[in-house]
């Protein structure tokens, strides 16, 4: 039985919320192994092989392979690609590239997703920079998942330090989502807007938390696949995602090998995070 609450939010157990840190585990040992795979040289296509062969020797499914069409294990954004690059083996990255990793799985029937975006080789500093904004703007958004909150209170704290960071673009169209027994799941989860507002976080629920930022602006297209998603200026973009619960001790990520207590702690000042199990659902 999957349990919804007044605004058809899926709200896991205890031991649900156990099957769901499973499934991100997968999901946070193949981006790691990803992470180490990318060098010069390397196409999207090979790195695609590698998720495949991960995911599947650890017994789970791509959850992205055959997902309303799409044709790969993983999404694989380069450059000005934002979001939903199929890989390829046409382009090999090359020295001073970026490339954004978008990977999913789904094990014994819960979901897990995650993205990472990484440097090919050395880069100029302004993609390092933009890739620490975008993925420090992640874990404010994280950090704001505490229960009595409020969902509008992720877009609020992402969309608030990108600003604070400089000029960058945050396309509005694209966001987060809630994660479980389906990859996307009710709601829809924005990088932007003011706090305090939409439904209420209740421990158990579970939510996609991911940023995209442009180094130019916010505008977009699709291109003539129907997913690849490009900045409309052709500067680069970054996006990092991860999954997480909400629970009585604080947010826990599930698809962070150490379940986000570091950097939650960092921006916290104090221990958070846990076992799933143990936070249970109050």
């Amino acid at each position: 039985m999957f349990k919804k609450n007044k605004h058809g939010i899926q709200v896991k157990t205890a031991e649900q919320l156990d099957s769901m840190r499973a499934a991100g585990l997968v999901v946070g040992r193949t981006l790691e192994l990803l992470r180490s795979s990318v060098r010069p040289g390397i196409t999207p296509l090979d790195l695609d092989a590698i998720a495949e062969e991960a995911i599947r020797a650890e017994g789970a499914i791509p959850s992205f392979k055959g997902y309303q069409g799409f044709p790969a294990t993983i999404c694989a954004s380069v450059n000005d690609e934002v979001v939903h690059g199929i890989p390829g083996d046409r382009r090999k990255l090359r020295e001073g590239d970026i490339i954004s990793i978008d990977c999913g799985a789904i094990l014994d029937g819960w979901h897990g997703d995650s993205a990472i975006t990484v440097a090919v080789g050395e880069v100029e500093p302004r993609l390092t920079e933009l890739m620490r904004v975008t993925e420090e703007a992640m874990w404010r958004g994280i950090a704001a998942l505490k229960v009595g909150g409020y969902l509008s209170d992720i877009g609020h704290q992402v969309e608030k330090y990108v600003r604070s960071q400089g000029r960058y673009g945050i396309p509005p169209e694209y966001g987060g989502h809630g994660i479980g027994t389906q990859m996307h799941m009710d709601p829809w989860v924005a990088n932007h807007g003011k706090p305090g507002r939409g439904p209420r976080f209740e421990a158990g629920m579970c939510f996609a938390i991911e940023p995209m930022v442009n180094l130019g602006t916010a505008r977009t297209k699709v291109l003539a696949d129907d997913w690849t998603v490009v900045t409309l200026d052709g500067k680069p973009s970054a996006h990092f995602e991860h999954s997480v619960a909400v629970t009585d001790g604080g947010p826990i990520v599930l698809t962070a090998l150490d379940g986000g207590a570091f950097r939650l702690r960092e921006l916290s000042g104090e221990a958070v995070g846990g076992d799933p199990a143990a936070a249970g659902n109050g």
